[in-house]
């Protein structure tokens, strides 16, 4: 097995732009182990940042505080920066050519909003062929309005951890962590 990690979307908007995280608790702390564990296990990392083709955009727009990466994000080390502007980190970027040259088979996933990038990037890694692990308390999410009415954020999160199982190993950071020493 060779896996690279993929840190989806940790950037300022989840912590003082419109969209903030609050579910589950914990899961900055387990973001960072997890990346730190990567580093000293040199397992490959890719962060991934999302940013809006619009330029007025109200959120993430390109080059504004809020589409920055979080600043324990920016000053960890990492293998290469892919920027991104759909929910699915594959989507118009290198990252399929990146993980070819590591020759990555298995993905990691960790990051921001559980039910949107994270999610779509582990259906679609998985579609492609990869063996995708969901390190499930390294993601969160918020309280989102909708259709169906409003979901909390521990409903909307406890709902995709459970529907992951078909593409993805789900796991916790500790899980991870010990599969990795």
């Amino acid at each position: 097995m060779k896996r690279a990690l993929l840190v989806i979307d940790v950037q300022n908007e989840y912590f003082t732009g419109r969209l903030p995280v609050t579910h589950p608790a914990g899961s900055f702390d387990n973001i960072l182990a997890v990346m730190d564990a990567a580093h000293r296990t040199g397992v490959p990392t890719a962060v991934i940042r999302h940013g809006s083709p619009e330029p007025d955009s109200p959120v993430f727009r390109k080059g504004g505080h809020e589409w920055e990466l979080h600043a324990d994000i920016a000053s960890r080390p990492r293998d290469i920066l892919i920027d991104k502007e759909w929910p699915d980190s594959f989507h118009g970027t290198g990252l399929r050519g990146w993980l070819a040259d590591f020759k990555v088979d298995t993905v990691a996933i960790i990051g921001y909003m559980t039910q949107q990038c994270c999610q779509t990037t582990a259906s679609r890694a998985w579609h492609l062929g990869y063996e995708v692990e969901f390190i499930a308390d390294a993601t969160g999410t918020l309280d989102r309005k909708g259709f169906a009415g409003p979901v909390t954020a521990n409903e909307l999160y406890r709902s995709v951890i459970a529907t992951l199982g078909r593409f993805a190993d789900v796991t916790s950071t500790a899980e991870w962590l010990t599969r990795i020493a």
